[in-house]
């Protein structure tokens, strides 16, 4: 299991992955924001964890279960971004995704991506929510 940061860290390496052909450390250190020594500690973390491959100064590859995983948290957010949107929050919906992604069980995940598949698949529900927000916001000015 890793940590709230080696998941950054990996979702990272892995959204790079999907449009570089190769990734470097200080690709990850620009996007994180932290300096290149903590982003090496972090991929030799990974590394022992077979989730990627990796040599100081070479390249940083991904493991089929780096991929996996990877997709798995890109995923994750982009399904608690699409949440946020259907409940009507008026958050900055990636920051909040990233607020939350960490710290919620896989079973509510799971309950959430349910809930979302249910709106998507029947509009009159969703429509009936947003009516509802929209009633809700106006009662309360």
């Amino acid at each position: 299991m890793l940590t709230p940061s080696l998941e950054d860290y990996l979702e990272e390496i892995y959204r790079f992955s999907l449009s570089l052909d190769t990734v470097r450390v200080t690709d990850i250190s620009n996007r994180l924001k932290v300096a290149l020594p903590s982003v090496t500690k972090a991929l030799y973390k990974l590394r022992d964890q077979n989730y990627i491959k990796y040599e100081r100064y070479g390249e940083i590859q991904l493991t089929d279960k780096g991929k996996e995983y990877g997709l798995y948290l890109v995923t994750r957010n982009q399904l608690l971004q699409e949440f946020l949107a259907l409940i009507c929050s008026k958050c900055n919906f990636a920051a909040e995704a990233e607020a939350m992604e960490h710290y919620l069980s896989t079973v509510t995940i799971d309950a959430i991506k349910t809930l979302v598949d249910f709106m998507k698949n029947n509009p009159s529900w969703q429509q009936a929510f947003n009516d509802f927000m929209d009633l809700k916001a106006r009662k309360n000015c």
